[in-house]
């Protein structure tokens, strides 16, 4: 049967709705910092200790429109895979917790922590959200509202500092290279990326591939993971594990490769 016309337009039209959702998910879910393209905030991250107990956070607009904004505090951990985790707390203090920024404005939020001593780093997120205008037309259900979200990282730092870390479990299993990067710390650290080369007998390179990071909090650990070639695996002698911080540490691992791993 021919699609008429109307139907066309309704699927169309339902597909870009999906879409709208899509896009509203990512910016209300995603933790992200700095930069919306119409409101921003500096510094990026906050860090506090016994000594500096408080800070300020920017909020700049830089839209044609006012915008209002309300704050929240939330506890931030990572469970056994290393996934973010946040509940509300109260241990920040920050004011005001809603704002109104005119066009081309900006204010100050003032934050602080009640107890900055602790033997571990405190990790927190201060979410900065934009509240949504009023729908123009309330009875168009389809009309797209974004509501843009920047979780600010706050670390209070412990009294003493200990950045560590390890790689553990490191294994290729049925072409698949895995590990897992632990943080045996008490401080966090972000990782900024993670290299695996492979080598041959002779030394020479048979393949490289390198991952993203990111946030790693004290005595958490994550796992990271990426496929290999078959070709070049059963190529391989041995794979070099890299992984590289913020913190200037340097964690390395080695791999031995058995040719019946390289097989799914």
């Amino acid at each position: 049967m021919t699609e008429t016309l109307s139907h066309r337009l309704f699927k169309t039209a339902i597909s870009v709705q999906a879409l709208f959702c899509v896009v509203f998910i990512l910016l209300v879910m995603s933790p992200v910092d700095g930069y919306s393209g119409q409101w921003r905030v500096a510094p990026a991250r906050i860090y506090l200790d016994r000594d500096l107990k408080s800070s300020v956070i920017t909020v700049v607009n830089d839209g044609d429109e006012k915008i209002d904004l309300q704050g929240k505090a939330m506890a931030w951990s990572q469970d056994e895979q290393g996934k973010d985790i946040y509940r509300e707390s109260n241990d920040l203090v920050f004011f005001p917790r809603i704002l109104m920024i005119g066009k081309g404005g900006q204010r100050i939020i003032r934050i602080g922590i009640k107890n900055p001593e602790a033997a571990q780093e405190k990790t927190y997120r201060l979410f900065i959200e934009e509240i949504p205008p009023p729908r123009k037309n309330p009875l168009d259900s389809a009309q797209l509202t974004v509501a843009v979200r920047f979780g600010i990282p706050v670390f209070v730092k412990p009294l003493k500092e200990e950045v560590k870390g390890e790689i553990a479990h490191a294994e290729l299993k049925k072409g698949r290279i895995s590990m897992t990067v632990r943080n045996t710390g008490n401080t966090h650290f972000r990782i900024t990326d993670i290299t695996m080369k492979g080598r041959d007998g002779t030394g020479a390179e048979t393949f490289a591939t390198k991952l993203n990071g990111w946030y790693l909090l004290a005595d958490a650990a994550r796992e990271y993971a990426a496929p290999v070639p078959q070709d070049k695996c059963v190529a391989t002698s041995h794979i070099e594990i890299t992984v590289s911080t913020d913190e200037n540490i340097t964690l390395t691992g080695n791999v031995n490769v058995e040719k019946t791993l390289c097989l799914p």
